[in-house]
C-alpha cells in the first residue's frame, strides 16, 4: 500500500501547498481521498489522473472538494479522452450539492459535460465500499457538516484518514490497527472547553494515533501562519512513532 499526499492545507491552500487530497495505491486499486483546491495538479504529478478507480469524499467542504470542477474540467477537453467517466464517491447528500455548485459553469460548457466525465455516487457509510482489491470503510467525524472518517484495507494492509473532526469523535477504536494515519490538525489550542468542535489539535491527533496503535502518523489540515514545526512538536508530545507533516509529493509506502 502507497499513500502520496497531494495537498495538507487547512481550509485555503498555504504556499506551495494545496488542500486536502491523497492518492492511495494497493495492490490493484488506484484512487483519491478528497481533492481540495490546487490538488489535481500535484495528482498529474503521480498518476495517470484519467484512468483513477475512484474519488473519495469525506465531506463537503470546499477545501475538500473544488478540484472536482477542475478534472471534469480536464477529463472533457483532455485531447486523450478517458476511457470511461470516473466515479466520485460523495457522502450522502452530496451529490446534489456538487451540481448545485457546478450548475453555473454548465452554460459555459457543451452539454452533459458533468455527467460525461465523472460518475457522481453516494456511498452509503454503514456499508464497506469496494474498491476492486480495497474496502473502504466509514465512521461519523465530529464537524459543522456531516462529515466521515475513512479507514482503508486492502492485502492485509490498513490506513486511515480522518477527514476533518473534532475530538468527540472517539476514532480510536475504528482506526485500531492501521499503519498509517492521517490526521488532521488545523488546531495549537482547544480554544476552551467546546465538546463539539470540529477540529484537533496536533497533540490530540498524536494521541489518537497512539490509541490506534499507529506506527506512522501524517499530520494533515495544516495552516502555515500557525508554523508546521510547532505541529510537529505538539503531536510528538504524545505520539512516538514516525511522524511527518502533509507536504505535497511526500509518499509512504508498507
Amino acid at each position: 500500500m502507497r499513500l502520496t499526499v497531494l495537498g495538507g492545507s487547512a481550509a485555503g491552500p498555504n504556499a506551495g501547498m494545496g488542500c486536502s487530497g491523497y492518492l492511495v495505491e494497493t495492490g490493484s486499486s488506484r484512487f483519491v481521498l478528497d481533492l481540495g483546491p490546487g490538488t489535481l495538479p500535484e495528482l498529474r504529478r503521480h498518476a495517470d489522473f484519467r484512468t483513477l478507480d475512484a474519488i473519495v469524499v469525506s465531506h463537503m467542504h470546499v477545501d475538500h472538494v473544488l478540484d472536482l470542477l477542475a478534472l471534469r474540467h480536464a477529463l472533457a477537453y483532455n485531447p486523450v479522452p478517458p476511457p470511461r467517466p470516473t466515479p466520485v464517491w460523495l457522502p450522502p447528500g452530496g451529490a446534489e450539492l456538487l451540481i448545485r455548485a457546478a450548475a453555473p459553469f454548465d452554460t459555459c460548457d457543451e452539454p452533459d459535460t458533468f455527467s460525461r466525465t465523472v460518475a457522481i455516487a453516494e456511498y452509503d457509510p454503514l456499508r464497506p465500499l469496494p474498491i476492486r482489491d480495497a474496502i473502504v470503510t466509514f465512521a461519523p467525524a465530529v464537524h459543522n457538516v456531516p462529515a466521515w472518517a475513512i479507514r482503508i484495507e486492502a492485502g492485509g494492509r490498513a490506513l486511515g484518514y480522518t477527514g476533518d473532526t473534532g475530538p468527540a469523535a472517539a476514532l480510536a477504536p475504528f482506526f485500531l490497527g492501521v499503519r498509517l494515519l492521517v490526521a488532521e490538525a488545523t488546531l495549537l489550542d482547544p480554544g476552551g472547553n467546546n465538546p463539539d468542535r470540529g477540529s484537533l489539535t496536533a497533540e490530540e491527533a498524536g494521541a489518537l494515533a497512539a490509541a490506534a496503535e499507529a506506527e506512522i502518523l501524517v499530520l494533515s489540515h495544516l495552516w502555515q501562519e500557525r508554523g508546521y514545526e510547532a505541529s510537529r512538536i505538539q503531536a510528538a508530545a504524545s505520539f512516538r512513532g514516525r511522524l511527518e507533516l502533509a507536504r505535497p509529493g511526500l509518499a509512504v509506502e508498507w
